[in-house]
């Protein structure tokens, strides 16, 4: 099969659903399944990669090839919103096309749709995006609710939202397909770096994840000084939307971090916090399970489906009861050694490889099924 694959999103900067496409496509190269597949660099008319022409996945095997990029976002736009009658021919003439950046492509008449389910998020709470955001993201959401032939959802939550929401669509034609750690569970032997220096090992509380109101910093902020611990609060990762004028004097604000420095923070942290408001999945947890770091985290949404029995499961809106978990744990009422096992067991459910099998799989079941009703 030709499988013409999005992975706009798996740059430098990437986030959650690059992760996502990043580790299926590569998983994909080390299955050696036979099937040919054209890499999109740039995909659709909402997210715009300035890098994409260099940064974005790429594999030296022949049965890969990679679309040339645009010369800018305009000329994306243009591209994927208006397709013209040789779209099909234009993109590489694949038998599958498998969207990872919330668009639906329109234009194709012979290639048959996959079209990757993050999360409806811009529909519970208008808060926590931009109008824009929220509106492209909900057209092609809904377009795909239309046309998409296959929807790969990255949990049963999000499978099961998706159906409240858009009833109308096959259930039978959801396939969950887990995300995994991009970190392993073996010792990695690596060095504090640098500008780690003045953090002791086990010695301060780590949340990892873009800095937005759906991440609730804010109410994490409240349970810490709550908490009164004498271990600073690290909150890792790069600037969302609607946070310009976030901060904290009390906590260290890190920024974008290399996977190095990443993986340091996560083995080293004395508990992973993550109260976010609502997620997809909630890959930071899997890495924090994975490199066995004690969690605590909301008991909303895909969460619980992600740490199991592994985590501390908290109301993410009581900072109060954030706090009593943290201050539990720090009092050793709640075993952290036990935590660690548990974690490290629970994220042995979730394999790139395995994921990759189920794709493999579903390639093959969609291009034998009929076309969605």
């Amino acid at each position: 099969m030709k499988i013409g694959f999005d992975v706009s999103q798996t740059g430098r900067s990437k986030a959650g659903c690059g992760f996502y496409a990043d580790g299926l496509i590569r998983a994909l190269a080390a299955a050696e399944d036979g099937n040919e597949y054209t890499l999109y660099p740039a995909f659709g008319d909402l997210f715009w990669d300035p890098e994409c022409a260099t940064t974005t996945f790429r594999c030296s095997q022949r049965r890969f090839r990679s679309l040339a990029a645009p010369a800018n976002f305009e000329a994306s736009q243009r591209f994927w919103r208006h397709p013209a009658d040789d779209f099909e021919a234009r993109i590489g003439s694949p038998d599958i096309v498998h969207s990872n950046n919330f668009f639906c492509p329109r234009g194709l008449t012979r290639a048959r749709l996959i079209y990757t389910l993050y999360d409806l998020s811009f529909l519970e709470e208008p808060s926590w995006t931009t109008e824009a955001n929220r509106v492209g993201c909900f057209q092609g959401m809904f377009q795909a609710s239309l046309s998409a032939d296959w929807v790969v959802a990255i949990s049963d939550y999000s499978r099961r939202h998706f159906l409240a929401t858009f009833p109308h669509y096959p259930a039978e034609r959801i396939e969950v397909i887990y995300p995994a750690s991009r970190f392993t569970e073996g010792d990695s032997g690596g060095a504090r770096p640098a500008r780690f220096d003045h953090l002791a090992p086990e010695g301060f509380w780590l949340c990892v994840g873009t800095i937005e109101p759906r991440k609730n910093h804010r109410r994490l902020l409240d349970a810490y000084r709550l908490t009164k611990s004498p271990m600073p609060l690290v909150l890792a990762g790069g600037k969302g939307w609607l946070m310009d004028e976030f901060a904290a004097e009390d906590v260290l604000l890190t920024g974008y971090v290399s996977d190095e420095e990443l993986e340091w923070l996560y083995r080293n942290c004395f508990a992973f916090l993550y109260p976010s408001l609502f997620e997809g999945f909630g890959m930071p947890v899997l890495e924090a399970l994975t490199l066995g770091a004690p969690v605590i985290c909301s008991n909303t949404t895909s969460l619980p489906e992600v740490a199991g029995e592994a985590g501390i499961l908290v109301d993410p809106l009581d900072a109060q009861a954030i706090s009593g978990a943290m201050q539990k744990l720090a009092g050793g009422e709640i075993s952290r050694e036990g935590l660690k096992r548990a974690g490290r067991e629970q994220a042995r459910r979730f394999s790139w490889e395995e994921s990759g099998r189920k794709l493999a799989m579903l390639y093959k079941r969609v291009t034998h099924a009929g076309p969605v009703l």
